[in-house]
């Protein structure tokens, strides 16, 4: 009988996302609710597993990693992309290795909630009435205002139309963006410079690379407003974290809103959590009911497709 592991299931929903008993007679499924602190406990948890499937990005599995894993031979991570497995090191050492379907709008529309809640004060006014108090600030307007994004790609185009319903300007940078592409997408096409000085709220939807990581600094954070406000659900290197901490604790800009982190989970004495005007989430932009059920219906799906012997969107 086959082993197979199901990891970083943090909601413990993952049993209930895909009919896994179909494998009933063929493999036994074991779900992990946590992520180990170390290699040494990740290596002790899965040396007896030939299956692994892993949730995008929450356990880094590297070469070293997979040099310890001589039983593994399947590993199945949801979308179709995933920086934190070393796909060359998994081929090397005879892992097949498979994705699966992701729904993007999942994550454009928390971005579009932060900008609402970071609009409005929504923490704050939450926060005031726990407390016994009352209105504690003035919200801003969508209406009117500017919606900077960096990236116009299938993320930042549905940010856009959810910003274009609102009555924003809609403005938007990247490095091969093109005029005649940026208004196809219902945008205006700005350099950097001016997308940062102007825009009321900057949302970032592009991909971590070489040329992206670190692509909002000092200079770009600078560059903005005082009542400007920043948005990540992309990724935590893009943006300088130590230059975001100085802005917010400076007042130099309104606020912040991040749904990623160099380190996740974020631990419990970690600084962002005390830093003022920044709201945080736990990495939920993917967590809804409808991209579980492609997550964990085309992992199954790709398991079932590997033990058949025709593997499915195999990743190379």
């Amino acid at each position: 009988m086959l082993r197979i592991a199901v990891l970083d299931d943090y909601q413990r929903v993952a049993a209930g996302f895909a009919p896994w008993s179909e494998l009933d007679g063929n493999a036994y499924v074991t779900f992990f609710h946590d992520t180990p602190p170390d290699r040494d406990a990740l290596v002790e948890r899965l040396a007896g597993f030939d299956v692994v499937c892993v949730m995008r990005e929450r356990t880094p599995i590297d070469a070293v990693l997979l040099a310890q894993l001589p039983r593994l031979r399947l590993l199945v991570t949801t979308g179709m992309h995933n920086a934190a497995i070393d796909v060359a090191a998994a081929s090397y050492h005879g892992v097949t290795m498979c994705g699966t379907r992701s729904i993007g709008h999942s994550t454009a529309e928390l971005a579009f909630a932060f900008i609402l809640g970071l609009a409005r004060g929504i923490p704050g006014g939450t926060a005031s009435l726990e407390q016994g108090g009352w209105q504690s600030g003035v919200g801003r307007d969508l209406h009117g205002a500017r919606l900077g994004l960096i990236g116009l790609g299938r993320l930042g185009s549905l940010v856009a139309g959810y910003g274009r319903a609102f009555g924003m300007d809609v403005a938007a940078w990247s490095s091969n963006l093109s005029g005649e592409e940026a208004v196809a997408k219902g945008a205006r096409r700005m350099n950097k410079a001016e997308l940062f000085e102007t825009s009321d709220f900057i949302s970032i939807h592009t991909r971590l690379s070489c040329r992206s990581e670190g692509l909002v600094g000092r200079e770009e954070l600078d560059r903005m407003r005082s009542d400007a406000f920043l948005i990540n659900t992309s990724r935590a290197a893009i943006v300088d974290e130590d230059a975001l901490v100085d802005a917010l604790r400076e007042r130099r800009i309104a606020g912040a809103a991040l749904d990623v982190f160099d380190i996740e989970p974020l631990p419990r004495e970690h600084r962002l959590r005390t830093v003022p005007n920044l709201l945080l989430t736990p990495h939920i932009g993917y967590v809804t009911r409808d991209t579980y059920r492609a997550f964990y219906g085309d992992t199954l799906e790709a398991v079932q497709a590997w033990i058949s012997g025709q593997p499915i969107r195999v990743l190379t």
